[in-house]
């Protein structure tokens, strides 16, 4: 009696948990509450607004094929939600509940209520209730719908549970860091998804949607509006069928959950575990030497390489590059608004990285700073590290450039495109390198922030900056191309732009790095006083 009398008091108590801690990180500071309540806002207007919509579905011939297919959606973003937000909630993480006697069944029960507080629940509460009024028509479609909108949410709110529970170990670990700093990336991939998905719908109608929803319709939690839909066109076995279907997956996703609860709170704490990861690591990267130039220049490029695999902020913002370097051709290719020379904007994206160079050693600069001596030292740490982004740049910005000619058809402007990518490539470097001599700022290693504060402005006068005198240093080449293009015999010519365009970018490369060695030998304490800052 006392047994089960304990057990039932954990939910409240988590439910208590939840609730105290969103309040006391609302306490921190008011920029905090601040940016909660305005995100709240706009979540629940969005919210309402698309209830409305859905609401005026209603009646519609596709209102299934939206409905369904936005639950599905959902239901995704509850799955890689603990991914790549993990601090997000913090009653997310069990391990730290695991010091106290609690079994795994009330423990599953009192996190699943108290996942139940917050505003993600309560959007999708809105989604789910304009999805089934939406599609339901009938006494016993409504019926229906009672059950069906607490099993959907149910079923979202387990599937992040059951994920987060089963990923704990990765999200408490470096590489779960790096997933939280690539969130940024997630969206903006996302956003583009979608944009190009709502303009598709917009010229090919709601019908396209059609096949989807019918696979949709046994996928849960979609299922369970499919079930509402079923009812109200009168296959009552079918709604039946798509009900038991959400209703088995919300059991199935407890047993998972359950499962990796007991396994926590019964396994090795990660940080014994974490150990023997850079054993691993070095493992990885031992055979990076063999493949790179001897003396300073390979070491300098395997430090560099290194960053890109280990640290998160480089990594981030090396995928974020490559990603929308790689989107924003593509997607106007299939939009049917690209042009070809949009594969010059991975250069671009790519050239970018190049700049504030020193700002991703931080404070551990100084030991950078004690290997140079001289310009010459100053010009090969220089060249190393842009070598370094030249193994990756290099070859994506063809491919990128490749990708977009296959898509456009236009393989005659294949040559030229790829001189103007390399001469943009080659301005980048040189003009990064020249900015990072002079306007060094610190990149912070906790939270999302990319400037330290107070150097916002060196930040905008190192990428901005540089970005406008890279494009002003290709105005010879750009020149050369609109001329070639313009003359009457010039498109016969157009070719050379790939062997100039070359030429070009490795001249003013090298010019740039020549140009920046002096200034970068100079100042080695300001730099390291500016890079430190955060």
């Amino acid at each position: 009696m006392s047994t089960a009398t304990g057990e039932a008091s954990v939910t409240p108590v988590v439910v208590r948990l939840k609730l105290s801690l969103l309040r006391n990180g609302l306490r921190q500071s008011a920029g905090r509450r601040a940016a909660y309540i305005a995100s709240a806002v706009l979540v629940l207007l969005f919210a309402a607004l698309q209830l409305i919509g859905l609401i005026a579905l209603r009646g519609n011939t596709h209102a299934a094929s939206v409905a369904l297919p936005l639950v599905a959606v959902l239901a995704l973003g509850w799955a890689v939600m603990p991914l790549f937000f993990p601090s997000g909630d913090e009653t997310l993480d069990p391990t730290r509940l695991v010091m106290l006697p609690l079994r795994p069944r009330p423990l599953v029960r009192a996190l699943l209520v108290a996942s139940l507080v917050g505003i993600g629940p309560l959007f999708t509460l809105c989604m789910l209730v304009g999805s089934v009024v939406a599609v339901a028509h009938g006494t016993a479609a409504y019926a229906v719908s009672v059950l069906a909108v607490p099993l959907g949410l149910l079923v979202c709110v387990a599937l992040a549970r059951a994920v987060a529970a089963a990923n704990i170990r990765l999200l408490t670990s470096r590489r779960g860091r790096d997933l939280a700093v690539l969130s940024g990336l997630v969206i903006a991939v996302g956003t583009q998804v979608l944009n190009f998905g709502m303009q598709r719908l917009g010229s090919a109608g709601l019908g396209q949607l059609d096949p989807a929803a019918d696979v949709l319709g046994w996928v849960p939690p979609a299922s369970a509006v499919g079930a509402v839909d079923a009812v109200s066109e009168g296959s009552y076995g079918v709604g039946a069928a798509r009900l038991a279907l959400s209703a088995l997956a919300l059991v199935g996703l407890l047993f998972l959950w359950s499962r990796s609860l007991t396994r926590l709170m019964t396994s090795p704490d990660g940080s014994t575990l974490q150990a023997a990861e850079p054993a691993r690591d070095r493992t990885r990267t031992a055979g990076l030497g063999r493949f790179l130039p001897s003396g300073r220049t390979g070491t300098i490029m395997e430090r560099s390489l290194r960053y890109v695999w280990r640290d998160p902020k480089t990594k981030a913002a090396w995928v974020t590059s490559l990603a929308i370097g790689l989107i924003f051709p593509v997607f106007n290719a299939l939009q049917g608004t690209g042009s070809i020379y949009f594969a010059c904007f991975a250069s671009g994206m790519l050239g970018v990285l190049m700049y504030n160079q020193f700002g991703q050693d931080t404070s551990a600069f100084w030991m950078v700073a004690m290997t140079i001596s001289s310009t010459r030292d100053a010009y090969v740490e220089l060249r190393g590290r842009a070598l370094a982004l030249l193994v990756i740049s290099l070859p994506y910005a063809t491919f990128v450039t490749v990708v977009t000619t296959a898509m456009i058809g236009d393989w005659p402007a294949l040559p030229e495109v790829l001189g103007l990518s390399f001469a943009l490539l080659g301005a980048m470097l040189a003009t990064g390198a020249w900015s990072s001599a002079r306007f060094p700022y610190s990149i912070p290693q906790e939270g999302y922030k990319n400037v330290a504060p107070g150097q916002t402005g060196l930040a905008f006068l190192s990428i901005f900056g540089g970005m406008i005198a890279a494009a002003l240093l290709c105005v010879p080449v750009i020149a050369l191309t609109i001329w070639l293009n313009l003359t009457a015999d010039g498109e016969d010519w157009t070719w050379l732009l790939l062997p100039l365009g070359t030429a070009y970018g490795v001249g003013i490369t090298l010019l740039g790095l020549r140009l920046s060695a002096p200034r970068t030998a100079a100042k080695l304490p300001e730099i390291l006083t500016a890079v430190s800052k955060g």
